[in-house]
């Protein structure tokens, strides 16, 4: 009887010990879905954030082009730059990252951060000799960062531009980052011609990155 007894109150005390288990384990579950949830919600709002500073620097922000000494960089005449047309006068491709995109006259209405890869008002076209060719584009999420993926790009890196029936291969010699404060400072070999990539960078809403590149071959497409 007094063995009975005695293996009941261990089967209720076992029974006990399970439920106790059971509860912490629950709790730690739920303790975890949780953490990860925060953890989603804040990224989220970290990118919707991020992606606000940077459409408010494009749209608010008249940038200026600057060479290294303070001075605005030569512009093409309009006799150089033709007739204005809404259509894609160029491809830029970045192999190491899958890019692919079109870029307008830059005097084209379509030419602008919310729709399209950007050409910098004032650079020069891939075919000027030892020119500037400035093209900026947003990072962040949503289908208008193009330029989401240059932060992959190192030194030794390539990109192209197809320009008037041509192939213009660059290489990257140059990052750096800038302060968003309106303008940007070119800093490169002006004895080069350029390819100049400006995008925000990653999660950080007060700079701007800046990709030089220098021409190293241009062929026939």
């Amino acid at each position: 009887m007094f063995t009975r007894m005695v293996r009941k109150q261990d089967n209720r005390k076992q029974k006990r010990i399970s439920s106790s288990t059971i509860a912490v384990i629950g709790s730690v579950i739920l303790l975890i879905g949780g953490f990860f949830l925060s953890y989603n919600y804040i990224q989220s709002k970290k990118i919707v954030a991020y992606d606000y500073m940077a459409n408010v620097f494009y749209q608010t922000e008249e940038i200026e082009i600057l060479e290294h000494d303070g001075e605005l960089q030569e512009e093409q005449t309009e006799e150089e730059l033709g007739e204005v047309t809404n259509d894609y006068i160029g491809y830029l491709t970045i192999p190491k990252i899958n890019l692919r995109k079109g870029f307008l006259d830059m005097r084209s209405e379509l030419n602008n951060i919310e729709q399209n890869i950007t050409v910098i008002e004032g650079s020069s076209y891939p075919d000027k000799e030892k020119g500037n060719f400035i093209i900026a584009a947003h990072s962040g999420s949503g289908w208008k960062a193009f330029f989401n993926d240059l932060y992959k790009l190192t030194t030794g890196d390539t990109a192209e531009i197809s320009y008037k029936g041509k192939k213009y291969t660059y290489k990257i010699v140059n990052i750096y980052k800038q302060d968003k404060v309106g303008t940007i400072a070119i800093y490169r070999n002006y004895d080069k011609t350029t390819l100049t990539l400006v995008t925000c960078t990653n999660f950080d809403s007060k700079t701007q990155t800046v990709y030089i590149a220098e021409l190293q071959n241009v062929v026939e497409e």
